[in-house]
């Protein structure tokens, strides 16, 4: 029995399934192998996010883990919902825009 929990274990954990990786790697090589480990579906998705096409090394993807990470958070694309959101003035426009005694600073 804790032999069963040892082998869901390493699909529950994004960076175990690093282990034994042929670096330099593709993202698709990442997902790939963390499916055939059985990992969970989002530990795949979080794989599927990664911001870069190919990694040099372990540590390169345990650093994008963050940004993969957000990009699932939002979403990752901006045609989810149909809207695009541009948050480059994020702040600005409602200060800029607003009708005159509504401004108000972020």
């Amino acid at each position: 029995m804790h032999g069963e929990n040892q082998d869901r274990g390493p699909g529950r954990s994004p960076a175990a399934q690093l282990d034994g990786v042929q670096f330099p790697a593709w993202r698709d090589t990442l997902v790939r192998t963390a499916e055939e480990n059985g990992a969970t579906v989002d530990v795949i998705n979080l794989f599927k996010s990664l911001p870069r096409g190919k990694y040099e090394s372990a540590e390169e993807v345990l650093r994008d883990f963050a940004e993969a990470a957000r990009r699932m958070a939002i979403g990752g694309t901006p045609e989810d919902d149909g809207v695009n959101r541009d948050r480059r003035n994020l702040g600005r426009d409602m200060v800029e825009g607003a009708p005159p005694g509504h401004t108000r600073h972020p």
